[in-house]
């Protein structure tokens, strides 16, 4: 097991702060020889652990003309292994009182599941199985791309307002293709994949030195270990994996715009979009907290002007995607029946030339950061939300103890952090607009 070095921890004026540092000083990782990547969050007051595998493999890595195969995969690993027949590995969980379950985004795909403490080998024991000996066929490949068409209709084709979400990516990321597509992938697409593709895609990315694996919970850190080297270590070895080398992104000089009509959507929408930097950089965590003043909630200042002064639309939101790479910032709006597109547009507008100009109020930055800080910890509170994200940060950025440093980041961001932000990132040439109208 990797030597720990512990610290005194500094001691903060903020109780949450507090609490992070004692999670820091929890967590342990490891290193199988096959390069699989452990870490183990030891809590006792949790009955129950929670068991999250992080695949470094999202849309982003997938080649124009072959998209959805990351999310197929999200089914695919479902449909039996060597020692276990299709849906087994449901039994096995739901029998014991477990949960399991699978998401994919455009940086990741991972694979989670809640079990009795007693249960953690039997957690393992399946996770390895799949790894190693995942039932790829041709029928089972068939199977589950009608699954996942099924499901793009009643997500994508059948949801108000979704298909100008996807246009938006699309206007803003222009021919950068790893943000540009969809993760679900188009119709298209998955009409015309080929079994061979679909079978090079698994064994390119799905390999151990390509994951990272998370436990949380009750569980003894040493038997835990043991457990994983029993189960993991016979897994593949080390295997050379696909160089991920996006293209440059297109610099943007003049506001882009679309037009979507929507059967589904029963009022006008608008959609703003910015290419602003990657997640954990300084300018994304300002932006963040202006997202909270512009539309976090009740009392933020579109909330106010357009959905209580003037009911102008029925809900407005903004916020980041937060991606590993170049991210995208986003107002929404959904109008009223009596909604004007360019009424709500000249509110918008308004209000992030005024954001730019002087920036939040010192009492708006204080909402924002308090918003944060409840979200931050409460996200925190169950055993599979620390697992995932514990996961997550160990795949993205090569430790998962940074985890604990992010509160501290959004709390530490000035009332000039933001206004500088929007004043740069913001502008009316790096926007691109959908206007909604309903069919």
């Amino acid at each position: 097991m990797v030597a720990l070095v512990l610290c005194a921890a500094p001691a903060h004026a903020d109780p949450a702060l507090d609490s992070l540092e004692k999670l820091r000083l929890s967590i342990q990782r490891v290193a199988l020889e096959n390069g699989l990547r452990v870490v183990l969050e030891p809590d006792p007051s949790v009955p129950a652990v929670a068991i999250a595998v992080t695949y470094d493999v999202g849309s982003r890595n997938e080649q124009p003309g072959r998209s959805g195969f990351a999310h197929l995969f999200e089914h695919m690993m479902f449909q039996g292994s060597k020692h276990l027949k299709k849906g087994e590995h449901f039994q096995l969980v739901a029998a014991r009182g477990g949960t399991l379950n699978a998401t994919t985004s455009s940086d990741r795909t991972n694979y989670f599941q809640v079990l009795p403490s007693n249960e953690l080998a039997l957690g393992l024991w399946l996770e390895a199985d799949r790894l190693r000996w995942l039932d790829v066929t041709p029928q089972n490949f068939e199977n589950q791309r009608k699954v996942v068409q099924e499901e793009y209709r009643m997500r994508v084709e059948n949801a108000a307002y979704v298909p100008a979400s996807i246009r938006l990516s699309e206007l803003a990321f222009q021919s950068y293709f790893p943000y540009s597509h969809p993760t679900i992938g188009s119709m298209a697409d998955l009409e015309a994949a080929r079994f061979e593709w679909v079978r090079d895609f698994h064994r390119s990315y799905y390999a151990p030195n390509n994951a990272v694996l998370a436990i949380v919970g009750d569980f003894d850190a040493d038997q835990a270990i043991e457990l994983v080297r029993r189960y993991f270590a016979r897994a593949e070895p080390q295997r050379a994996l696909p160089r991920y080398a996006p293209p440059a992104l297109p610099a943007q000089t003049a506001e882009k715009s679309a037009v979507v009509r929507d059967a589904l959507a029963k009022t006008p929408g608008l959609y703003y979009g910015w290419v602003i930097p990657a997640a954990r950089t300084p300018p994304h965590y300002a932006l963040e907290l202006a997202a909270l003043v512009l539309a976090g909630g009740e009392s933020s200042r579109l909330h106010q002007k357009l959905v209580r002064e003037r009911a102008m639309a029925r809900s407005v939101s903004a916020g980041t995607d937060d991606n590993r790479g170049p991210d995208l910032f986003t107002i929404q709006a959904e109008l009223t029946s009596s909604g004007d597109l360019k009424a709500v547009r000249r509110e918008i507008d308004a209000e992030l030339a005024r954001l730019a100009q002087s920036g939040p109020s010192q009492a708006e930055l204080e909402r924002a950061r308090s918003r944060v800080r409840a979200s931050f910890v409460f996200g925190l509170e169950s055993c599979l939300s620390r697992a995932t994200q514990l996961g997550e940060f160990e795949l993205y950025w090569g430790d998962a103890r940074l985890l604990t440093r992010e509160l501290e980041a959004y709390l530490t961001v000035s009332v000039r952090d933001v206004q500088r932000a929007v004043l740069e990132q913001l502008t009316p040439a790096r926007r691109n607009v959908i206007e909604v109208l309903p069919k």
